[in-house]
């Protein structure tokens, strides 16, 4: 019977990857029972939905061409979540964070950005 299970699983074809980034798990929902509806959680939402949305991109089986273009609208999501926090928090900490987080994940979206404009077909 054994053998019978694993002849069957062997046969059935292997799902297709799929071909857009899935972020399931990779948002700042929280319980939506008693949902904040601050100007602060509404704009950290809709940034989160605009990045998931971009980061939405057809997959070309280059992974190096679909790691970089993945990453920029994940970089810069980051980089509104941290202006979101600029202006709405007040921990000096946090606040110094954010700008850390702004001024690195810029440069990266432009290092990906050149270097997709060299290396991407």
């Amino acid at each position: 019977m054994k053998h019978l299970f694993l002849a069957v699983s062997l046969a059935l074809p292997l799902p297709m990857m799929a071909q857009t980034m899935d972020h399931t798990g990779h948002q700042m929902t929280g319980d939506q029972t008693n949902a904040d509806q601050s100007p602060a959680a509404m704009a950290f939402a809709e940034v989160n939905a605009k990045m998931h949305a971009d980061m939405n991109i057809p997959l070309t089986g280059n992974a190096d061409a679909d790691f970089a273009r993945g990453m920029i609208p994940h970089h810069q999501g980051a980089v509104d979540m941290a202006r979101i926090a600029l202006e709405y928090g007040t921990d000096p900490e946090i606040r110094a964070f954010a700008q850390g987080v702004i001024d690195a994940q810029e440069a990266e979206i432009a290092w990906l950005t050149d270097w997709l404009a060299k290396n991407a077909k």
